[in-house]
């Protein structure tokens, strides 16, 4: 069983913590909870400070978002199962056949684009529940399992391709799914914005996203108080699947071309978006607005570096060292907080003590 995070937020309890008498005392405390949020905006007012003219434009705001909804759809694809303590690589690697896939499937069989964009959608589905099903029946690590069939349907997508471009004439409808404009922005942050509200409501405000938070935090203790573990984490991975493929879809329209050098690169920005995802709003606990700011704060951050003219090697390298320095904060604050919490507990233990009464002579 793969434990990527467990689900046990950093959340104040007065009964443990205790109150917050100072302000230095608040702010060490809202910090973990917090301090990537504002680290985001930092980064924001400092290019903006710092490059005037090309940093804080509608222009550059387009560009962002059109550029990172695709790795903002994969992160959120890859929260789901994150949340059940499982990892889920084949949002990167699923990626590449599925943008492949949707465009052959309207150049080589011409089959109309909604009926294209469903069955894609819903074959990505279906290698979600492969993944679950090698994940809970035959008990295989979840990194071990998805690494594997990632692997497999890269190969199959290099295949298919034959290592060589698939293009065509693509229908203006398929197109528009990602080249349209709404109120000047770009429709990547909308999906991005409806799929991360529904995502939200499922997974704060009902008893099945609830039942995900629990397996992550403990499966044992979840399935001996009565939830279908093996169903959840099921399902977990066909959502984490189908929202990959749509992600694919976005790819397609956006790009109008496949290729099977296209793609992996999605992987681990996904990847460390979600995990910093557990380090801010609600520290050590995936969760989605997390992922979005974990997202945003790569996007934020490599654009800027960008356009002080920044090497092709500084995009992973950003990705790495934000992904290490972030966890390891999270890690520091959990271990603070433990450490606080352990002590108060002895310290109670002993207030709430009998006293000794004294031994009686002889």
């Amino acid at each position: 069983m793969t434990t990527s995070i467990q689900s046990t937020a950093l959340e104040p309890d007065r009964s443990l913590d205790g109150d917050a008498a100072t302000l230095v005392q608040r702010l060490t405390r809202a910090m973990p909870v917090y301090g990537l949020v504002v680290l985001t905006v930092s980064l924001a007012v400092l290019f903006s400070v710092m490059l005037p003219d090309t940093f804080p434009t509608l222009f550059n705001l387009r560009a962002i978002l059109a550029d990172k909804s695709v790795i903002a759809i994969l992160a959120l694809a890859a929260t789901i199962p994150m949340i059940t303590g499982k990892i889920d690589l084949t949002v990167g690697y699923g990626i590449v056949f599925w943008h492949i896939l949707a465009i052959s499937l309207q150049t080589e069989f011409g089959i109309p684009w909604p009926l294209a964009v469903a069955l894609v959608i819903a074959c990505a589905g279906l290698f979600g529940m492969l993944n679950g099903l090698l994940v809970e029946m035959a008990q295989i690590d979840s990194f071990i399992a998805t690494l594997g069939t990632g692997t497999v349907i890269y190969a199959v997508a290099m295949w298919h391709s034959g290592g060589r471009q698939v293009v065509g004439e693509l229908p203006d409808g398929f197109v528009e799914i990602a080249g349209g404009n709404f109120l000047g922005l770009p429709m990547g942050a909308y999906y991005v914005l409806v799929v991360s509200v529904v995502m939200w409501l499922v997974t704060e405000f009902t008893p099945s996203g609830r039942a995900l938070y629990i397996i992550g935090a403990n499966p044992k203790a979840a399935q001996l108080n009565g939830i279908a573990v093996r169903k959840h984490v099921m399902s977990a991975f066909v959502a984490s699947g189908a929202l990959s493929g749509f992600a694919g879809v976005l790819l397609a329209s956006r790009l109008q071309i496949g290729q099977a050098s296209v793609g992996l690169e999605f992987l681990l920005p996904a990847l460390v978006g979600a995990f910093l995802g557990s380090t801010t709003i609600r520290p050590g606990r995936v969760n989605v607005w997390g992922t979005l700011v974990g997202v945003a704060i790569l996007a934020i951050g490599i654009s800027g570096i960008q356009q002080f003219g920044g090497a092709f090697f500084v995009e992973p390298l950003f990705n790495g060292l934000t992904l290490l320095v972030s966890i390891g904060i999270a890690g520091w604050a959990q271990q603070r907080r433990n450490q606080s919490i352990k002590r108060r507990i002895a310290e109670r233990q002993l207030n709430d003590a009998p006293p000794c009464s004294p031994s009686t002579a002889g």
